[in-house]
């Protein structure tokens, strides 16, 4: 069966939309011909990517047979790693988590120690899940840096000293005998927010503000490539005025050296204030301590500023905000919608939704089982499996 306009493939594609759910429906929707409908619904079931599930009445006749996406039995590894931990887990492609834990994952220590560690726990939860070896097919990994998705490296990311164009794909797809898929963080959870909580959303805008800052988008549940795989690094935009030195890339001015979670970190150490990680800086605020309610409200706002030219330059459906600092009550927020909306022209922001991230931690994990079954289920994957 060779690839083409309404090929098998693309048939599939109907199905895990939820477009359809019968042959009928198929034929309603492509205008394709009954009798090529059935012949390559029924090759979608004899390769195992699809499977009947029930059967629909619709008083017009005899029930129709459901039919749904086969990725229940399908599973997959998928990490999320942050610069200092990640969450590792066992999944089917719908994104439905096994079993799953967190690491302690210091990616200054590089990419052997680090990858070591993580196919090693991948091994164990694996184990755990009851799942069978032979079910895998396919794992997925996002890092805080910039990935080249051709050579599946990442590249010349200043947040990951050790890392530069480390065969981190390969080193996954050989150490697990399937494919593998090396992805920005933030592009990950941005993908996992938008194809979770905003599936009907034309443009989703993510910020995930860490111990740096990223960005990603993701316009018709697609997600937006740079030229150069720099995409989304808006934590070293410049910021005039500000003369604070950036711990990430050296440089003055960067917003992540007044806005991320490391500079609230440093500014309230500053003030004499005992704490060392972002979650330090969250409990002091919901705590109600004045310091650090002023440190997060002027680091949303800083956010806000940076925002506000994206906002009037996309115009968004939805700005998800991610990371710790979002379980700062509405300290952070406030400070971002405030700026977005007090700089962004109005017919931008007149249906803009600003909230923060519905999946927390595990959105990294639920974007990374969403890109892979792009991968397995893909038009171009089930084409040439069946052709």
């Amino acid at each position: 069966m060779s690839p083409g306009p309404n090929s098998a493939g693309e048939l599939l594609q109907l199905f895990r939309t939820g477009s359809v759910a019968t042959r009928s429906e198929v034929q309603r929707v492509t205008g394709l011909a009954r009798s090529t409908v059935t012949y390559k619904v029924d090759a979608l079931l004899a390769a195992g990517y699809l499977v009947e599930n029930g059967s629909i009445v619709d008083g017009r006749g005899r029930p129709s047979t459901r039919l749904r996406v086969n990725d229940q039995v399908t599973t997959i590894l998928v990490a999320d790693l942050g610069a200092t931990h990640g969450r590792l887990a066992v999944a089917n492609p719908a994104g439905e988590v096994l079993v799953d834990s967190v690491i302690e994952s210091s990616i200054v220590k590089g990419p052997e120690a680090v990858l070591a560690m993580v196919t090693q726990r991948l091994d164990q939860l694996l184990e755990q899940s009851g799942r069978r070896g032979s079910s895998l097919r396919g794992t997925a990994i996002g890092v805080p840096g910039p990935v080249n998705l051709h050579t599946g490296r990442v590249a010349r990311s200043i947040s990951m000293p050790g890392w530069d164009d480390y065969p981190v794909q390969d080193h996954l797809a050989d150490y697990f005998g399937v494919p593998a898929v090396l992805d920005n963080d933030a592009n990950l959870m941005g993908l996992g927010e938008q194809r979770r909580i905003y599936p009907n959303a034309h443009q989703v805008l993510f910020v995930k503000v860490g111990t740096g800052i990223g960005c990603s988008v993701i316009i018709d549940g697609e997600l937006l490539r740079g030229t150069d795989s720099a995409e989304g690094d808006i934590g070293h935009a410049k910021i005039t005025g500000v003369e604070e030195t950036c711990s990430s890339c050296g440089a003055r001015g960067c917003l992540a050296a007044i806005a991320s979670g490391r500079a609230m970190v440093r500014e309230l150490r500053r003030l004499g204030h005992e704490v060392t990680t972002t979650r330090d800086v969250v409990r002091l605020a919901r705590a109600g301590n004045p310091d650090a309610v002023r440190v997060v409200t002027a680091a949303g706002q800083e956010l806000g500023g940076v925002l506000s030219t994206a906002v009037s330059l996309l115009n968004p459906d939805v700005v998800v905000i991610g990371g710790d600092i979002v379980h700062a009550h509405e300290y952070f927020l406030h400070g971002v919608r405030e700026t977005v909306l007090g700089r962004s022209q109005p017919l931008a922001t007149a249906r803009l939704t600003i909230a923060p991230s519905a999946l927390g931690d595990r959105a990294g994990i639920i974007g990374a089982a969403a890109r892979l079954a792009d991968v397995i289920f893909g038009s171009a994957a089930v084409d040439a499996k069946i052709s």
